[in-house]
C-alpha cells in the first residue's frame, strides 16, 4: 500500500482543507529536445527542478482489477497544437509517459507516482488529443516460448 504524506492524509480525510492536489504529467521522447511537462493547475508547478507548465489534461487510472491488464487514457486540451505537433513527428519507440501527483504546497514530494507509461495510441480532433497508455514490454501478450524454432530459423533442431 502506498504511504502518503502527513499533509495529504490530513487532506483527505477532513471534512474541509485548504490543500491543493495537483496532478503532473511528462510526456518524453528520444527526439524530443525537452520532455513536455504539464500540470493541471492555474499557475506553473517546480516538483523536483522540473518546471510543468499549467495546461487542461484528464487522467483515468485503471481499476485494480486482478485478471486485466490496466489501461490507462488521458485526454489532453488541442487547443495549442503544440502538443499535438510533437506527438504527430514521433517515430520508432514510443514516448513515455509518466503521472504522479503533488500538494501545491510540497510539490516535490511525490504522494501518487510516479507512474510511468508508454503512449500505446493516439487519435485526436480539433478539440482534445486521446490517448492510450500501457506498457511497452507488455509481458501478458508476448508469445511464450520466445522466439519459435522453426526448420527455416533452427535447421539444426529437425535433421
Amino acid at each position: 500500500m502506498k504511504q502518503v504524506s502527513t499533509n495529504a492524509l490530513k487532506a483527505m480525510l477532513s471534512q474541509y482543507t485548504d490543500e491543493v492536489f495537483v496532478p503532473l504529467l511528462k510526456i518524453d521522447h528520444e527526439s524530443f529536445a525537452a520532455p513536455v511537462c504539464i500540470c493541471y493547475n492555474t499557475e506553473a508547478i517546480v516538483s523536483n527542478g522540473i518546471t510543468y507548465n499549467p495546461y487542461p489534461f484528464q487522467i483515468n487510472l485503471p481499476d485494480a482489477v486482478g485478471d486485466q491488464m490496466p489501461q490507462v487514457t488521458v485526454t489532453i486540451d488541442n487547443t495549442d497544437l503544440s502538443i499535438n505537433d510533437a506527438i504527430r513527428t514521433l517515430t520508432g519507440n514510443p514516448p513515455t509517459v509518466t503521472f504522479s501527483l503533488v500538494l501545491a504546497s510540497s510539490p516535490d514530494t511525490i504522494e501518487i507516482g510516479p507512474l510511468v507509461y508508454s503512449l500505446t495510441s493516439a487519435t485526436a480532433d480539433t478539440n482534445t488529443i486521446q490517448g492510450t497508455l500501457g506498457f511497452e514490454d507488455d509481458i501478458f501478450n508476448q508469445q511464450i516460448p520466445n522466439p519459435n524454432y522453426t526448420p527455416s530459423n533452427s535447421p539444426g533442431l529437425f535433421r
